[in-house]
Order: C-alpha cells, then structure tokens, then sequence
C-alpha cells in the first residue's frame, strides 16, 4: 500500500513484539535511506516510519489473514469506490 505496510510474522515468545518492530523499522529506514534517499537529500534528524505499530494475534485464521494481507489493495479500491456511492 502506499501509506503502510502489511506484515505477518511469526516471533518466538523470547522476543517482546515492540523489539522485532523496531529492529524491522530501524533496519529498513537505514536500507531505504542508503539506497534512495542519498541522491536526493539528508534525512537526518526526520523520520521515515511514523510511531507506534498495531499488532494482532492469528490463532486458527492464519488463512483468512493471509488472504486480507494479499488482498488488500482490491479491497480498499472497492471500499472507496462505494464511498463514492454514499
């Protein structure tokens, strides 16, 4: 999606939810600013992810989550499009 980002993930209970978040957000923002954001201008001191994060349990939907995250783009075109409607 453009303005966020879909992600399943399995973490093993040794590791607190907000750790594996934030290494993943830290990680990536370094990675995207090396690779793209170097040619155009410093990001130092500015964010690329904003703060906070939800997280859920799956339990014995894994499947039904699997396919929301898969299809989410379709599903939020049509969502707006009978916001159209109304």
């Amino acid at each position: 999606m453009p303005d966020h980002v879909h992600m399943m993930l399995s973490i093993p209970p040794k590791y607190a939810v907000s750790q594996v978040v934030g290494y993943i957000k830290g990680k990536s923002a370094i990675h995207l600013a090396r690779v793209y954001a170097e040619r155009r201008r410093n990001y130092v001191g500015q964010h690329f992810w904003a703060r906070g994060h939800f997280v859920s349990t799956v339990g014995r939907d894994e499947e039904v989550i699997r396919n929301y995250i898969r299809h989410q783009e379709e599903e939020e075109a049509r969502l707006e499009q009978l916001g159209l409607w109304m």
